[in-house]
């Protein structure tokens, strides 16, 4: 996730409709709600929880620049993925 200024944010869930909601909304406080981290750039669908947290704890030692590769790869106009999710 990332914010309007491009602060990235990392995180992993069970739920992505429900945790993007959260964020959006500013429901739980700390950085995302610090610094208005609300807009879905990228994510992957990982079945089993064990994994998703190794890939949450691997991507979060990356340099920006691997994770701007990355979001650029897929979604290189930084659209909000999430953008219609909610009415």
């Amino acid at each position: 996730m990332a914010s309007n200024s491009r602060t990235l944010y990392v995180g992993v869930t069970s739920n992505t409709k429900k945790r993007v909601y959260e964020h959006k909304e500013h429901l739980t406080p700390g950085f995302t709600d610090k610094y208005n981290v609300d807009r879905l750039l990228y994510f992957e669908a990982i079945g089993d929880p064990a994994s998703a947290i190794n890939r949450e704890k691997q991507s979060k030692k990356w340099r920006r620049e691997k994770k701007v590769e990355l979001i650029d790869s897929l979604n290189p106009e930084w659209n909000d993925l999430s953008q219609d999710w909610y009415d």
